[in-house]
């Protein structure tokens, strides 16, 4: 943390210090990026597509059972 010895916080040194952690990130390639994204759609729409099939069935599952619904 940045505090001088009396425990008070040091704007300065604390930005200096967010400077230089920031030169330590790693960023990841535009096309390590892209392909992540698109997993992760993929994965939602499929997750999506999962939860509306399991949806109407239980749906249909109510319907029949109870005799209600549309």
């Amino acid at each position: 943390m940045a505090t001088t010895g009396a425990g008070r916080f040091n704007l300065v040194r604390y930005l200096k210090d967010v400077r230089a952690e920031a030169r330590k990130v790693t960023w990841p390639t535009r096309r390590n990026t892209m392909v992540t994204t698109g997993a992760v759609l993929a994965m939602a729409a499929l997750t999506s597509v999962f939860f509306f099939v399991v949806d109407q069935v239980i749906g249909l599952g109510v319907r029949e059972l109870f005799g209600v619904g549309g």
